[in-house]
């Protein structure tokens, strides 16, 4: 039987800290679901077509090395519901502290008591990747700040086009 991991998040935009926890999946399934979460009440900053290419761009790689086969997909409801719907056996959560684990922990409780098949595994963050959120990305890219230690190079250009100035401001 193969394995089959989910990976879920917004991915908005994808960081260092999301190939941290892809490096770790590929190395666990023998093919990996990245699960682009799309939700009404949110406005993210990049769309659904350039979220999909900047993970196929940062994590193709990963996946290529390890012998692991890489989807990406979306999903607007349970995570639990987008692992049965990928045939998944497992969803990998990142934990960066102890705030995640209490949160992943909750999480995985009740994905187990909706989905016993699917397991929830935990990959822990390297400490290099542990501050890094594409929250705090964001933020920073917008107020002009460097994110090149944060995110692939890729990444950082498509932030740097996104927050561009128009010239003579």
């Amino acid at each position: 039987m193969p394995r089959i991991a989910l990976y879920s998040g917004s991915f908005d935009p994808v960081t260092n800290g999301h190939l941290d926890v892809a490096r770790g999946a590929v190395r666990l399934a023998d093919r990996l679901v990245v699960a682009i979460g799309v939700h009404a009440g949110k406005a993210p900053l990049f769309s659904v077509d350039e979220r999909r290419t900047m993970i196929e761009e940062a994590c193709g790689p990963l996946a290529q090395a390890a012998g692991c086969e890489l989807a990406v997909t979306t999903f607007a409801g349970l995570v639990v519901n987008a692992a049965r719907e990928a045939g998944a056996n497992c969803i990998i959560r990142g934990i960066r502290d102890g705030t995640d684990l209490d949160y992943e922990m909750q999480m995985a409780g009740m994905n187990g008591t909706m989905a016993p098949e699917v397991q929830t595994v935990f990959v822990p963050a390297s400490p290099a990747a542990r501050p890094i959120t594409a929250t705090l990305v964001r933020q920073i890219a917008g107020m002009g700040g460097d994110v090149s230690a944060f995110v692939p190079p890729a990444v950082a250009a498509r932030l740097s086009a996104k927050f561009a100035r128009p010239s003579g401001r």
